[in-house]
């Protein structure tokens, strides 16, 4: 390449010269070799230890490059993501050494061969064309110019042709060579993985994750723990203390020899923090809130009815103490009818507001107009929220200053809906401040706050909350909208553990959100839209249930399988829900109870705590879309301890959400119960008669109600 250049930039007279010049030009050119194999082994030395380590890099000629490239194909399987490279031929030690020539020169290898081609050519025939030189230098200089030109060009054009040629001989050895020792590579790599001179960072291996437990207050995070077995843990009422003879009376009368868990724990409960009479809490103090959270059917009406019946036992001047609020009509009506048969004969009143009676009605049985003014009817009231909001703010005379116990049953489903804010309107009529000259200041009530030598100084009558629900949140943000004093907690829900033989104790039902009843068992049919009313006439018909509940999840889907059941035949059947007049509901559950009924449907309005007895089976005809509709559906059967089972028909589309939403709650010994089509066939025939019946019904009902 010096050689070249020279050649190439010299001038004429260097030219002339001759041999001198080549003198000149070799010895330029050792020189310029020396340095770049000086360059080429600093860098060799410098790469060495960062590539491959302890020798690892270098092949068994001592040839650095190739190891490098030996080392590449190696740890090339190591990464799937990264593209394969190709793997070119070996070179030999004297294509390195010009290899580092040509970049010493900043020439590439190919540009290499042509000048070593043409500098082995110009050695040989330079001698001649000096000596010629003398004689014929100014005539042939031209024709020289012309003719190295014309060569110079063919000389490039069969190099180059013979580059690429090789070049694609070494790809294609490179390519081929590459695929065997990637494979041999592969192979050693299984049997033997090489050692590895990279450092990961970071722990990939996969560990348990820990669910963070909520953070809750200290009455939620330990309560007061109540059985769930009723049979095995049933207290005789003579052994629990503070009831008063009467009562123990009234309930012997009534068929009540022992207590359930529940009423054994909260009674006595209530009872102690009236101890000091219904004026002052235990130790002249603002009693607690109580918070009751048990199965369907586990007695939780019960419970509050008695404390409450025997603090009011004493009452002189009547006001209303006690005020019970319940969802729904049908569930009110069966806690007054509680409370009536326990106050009998005690004097104290109990009065319904539900809205089955006229407003002005209702407002004759709460208050009652005297020259010196307005005096309650009523002790105990049971009502439903609207109805009670509305004598609230409508009823002259009715107040809620001396209420001293708040019961909400059905506790999560008041907090949800909240009814227009009904709970924070009661509570503010309960602190509300008389201006008139008649009321007694002494017993005036305020809000409680901080304890004061001024607050002290006149006693108030407490405003003490009990909740009750077999599915109360344990949510504290919205359990904080009651505002509850200092509350205890007794609740069913609660892991058990299990003593294994080696003395060791694991938790069960660690999970558990909600407590079923002891008694139940649970069963779903998977099945088709078109195939479920014939399921259900299969459980009524052939497998002959009796005393059954059935669950929709709208009215209109409840009258028309009604109509349907009807028109097929063979079933008695009645339906049960808000669209029917108050009466006529008490005449169905009535009759169901006596067994004139056999299949009783109804929308959700049973579903709440309504205690519908001698219910054999619930079926869910639709399925809940909510865990606590489902808790309390299937809690209507199975109560007080007995026997129960629950059906749900749950679509193939829906499958998979329903067992996981029952899962997420802790409910996991469902079982899954298929019906072979076989089974329904012989019922299609007048399945399909009842279908056209059932259009030509509902044609005939639309048409009177547009008249």
């Amino acid at each position: 390449m010096a050689l070249f250049c020279i050649r190439r930039y010299g001038g004429e007279e260097e030219r002339e010269e001759g041999p001198e010049a080549q003198g000149r030009a070799r010895v330029l050119l050792e020189r310029l070799q020396q340095q770049a194999r000086a360059r080429q082994l600093r860098k060799q030395k410098e790469a060495q230890p960062e590539l491959c380590p302890g020798g690892a890099g270098l092949s068994p000629a001592g040839d650095p490059g190739r190891g490098r490239r030996k080392s590449e194909s190696e740890e090339q399987p190591r990464a799937p993501g990264q593209k394969r490279l190709k793997k070119k031929r070996a070179r030999s030690p004297s294509e390195d050494r010009w290899g580092a020539e040509g970049s010493a020169d900043g020439s590439t290898p190919s540009k290499k061969k042509k000048e070593n081609r043409r500098k082995s050519k110009v050695p040989q025939e330079r001698p001649g064309a000096d000596s010629e030189a003398d004689i014929k230098q100014h005539e042939n200089r031209s024709n020289f110019k012309s003719k190295s030109s014309r060569k110079k060009k063919r000389d490039e054009e069969t190099e180059g042709a013979e580059t690429r040629e090789e070049e694609n001989n070494e790809g294609a050895e490179g390519n081929q060579s590459a695929k065997e020792e990637l494979a041999l590579a592969a192979s050693e790599e299984e049997a033997k993985p090489p050692p590895s001179s990279l450092m990961v960072l970071g722990d990939y291996d996969k560990k348990p994750v820990q669910k963070v437990q909520p953070f809750l207050p200290h009455w939620l995070a330990q309560p007061k723990l109540v059985q769930k077995c009723i049979k095995d843990n049933q207290f005789p009422i003579g052994d629990v203390p503070g009831l008063h003879p009467r009562l123990l009376k009234k309930l012997q009368v009534n068929g009540i020899e022992s207590f359930f868990p529940v009423q054994a724990e909260v009674i006595p409960a209530i009872l102690q923090s009236a101890s000091n009479g219904y004026l002052l809490g235990q130790g002249g103090y603002r009693p607690r809130d109580i918070c009751v959270s048990a199965p369907t059917g586990s007695g939780k009406t019960l419970a509050f009815v008695i404390p409450i019946v025997q603090v009011l036992l004493d009452r002189v001047v009547c006001q209303v103490r006690a005020l019970v609020v319940l969802p729904t009509k049908e569930l009110a009506q069966q806690v007054s009818k509680v409370f009536n048969i326990y106050t009998d004969g005690t004097g104290l009143k109990v009065v319904l507001i539900t809205g089955q009676k006229s407003f002005a009605k209702e407002q004759e049985m709460l208050v009652q107009k005297k020259v010196t003014g307005y005096c309650s009817l009523a002790d105990i009231i049971v009502a439903t929220p609207g109805r009670l909001t509305d004598h609230i703010s409508q009823t002259p005379g009715f107040n809620l200053t001396q209420l001293r116990f708040l019961i909400i049953d059905e506790a999560d489903r008041m907090i949800d809906d909240m009814h227009q804010n009904c709970l924070n309107q009661i509570v503010k009529a309960a602190f509300r401040v008389e201006n008139d000259s008649g009321s007694n200041m002494l017993f005036q009530r305020t809000r409680p706050g901080p304890v004061t030598a001024a607050s002290s100084c006149y006693p108030q009558i407490p405003l003490q909350k009990l909740l009750f629900s077999a599915t109360l949140t344990q949510d504290p943000e919205k359990l904080q909208q009651l505002d509850l004093f200092q509350p205890r907690l007794f609740t069913s829900v609660y892991s058990e553990k299990k003593t294994l033989g080696d003395g060791a104790e694991t938790d069960q039902d660690t999970n558990k959100k909600y407590t079923l009843p002891e008694g139940l068992s649970q069963c779903y049919v998977p099945c088709d839209l078109n195939s479920k009313p014939l399921l259900l006439l299969h459980f009524m018909l052939t497998m002959k249930f009796t005393r059954v509940l059935c669950f929709t999840n709208s009215r209109e889907a409840s009258h028309r399988l009604f109509l349907l059941v009807r028109a097929f035949g063979g079933v008695p059947v009645a339906e049960f829900s808000s669209l029917l007049p108050p009466n006529e509901r008490q005449r169905t559950i009535k009759e169901f109870e006596q067994g004139k009924i056999q299949l009783l449907i109804s929308t959700d309005a049973t579903a709440r705590g309504i205690d519908v007895k001698a219910v054999n089976y619930v079926i869910n005809y639709d399925a809940p879309q909510f865990i606590r509709t489902y808790i309390h559906r299937v809690g209507r059967t199975a109560r007080a301890g007995k026997v129960g089972v629950a059906f749900s028909l749950v679509l193939r589309i829906q499958e998979r959400r329903f067992l996981r939403m029952l899962k997420d709650a802790g409910i996991q010994d469902i079982k899954k119960h298929p019906v072979k089509g076989n089974s329904l066939k012989p019922l299609v025939q007048r399945y399909e008669e009842a279908l056209c019946n059932l259009e030509k019904t509902v044609k005939n009902e639309r048409a009177q109600k547009r008249a």
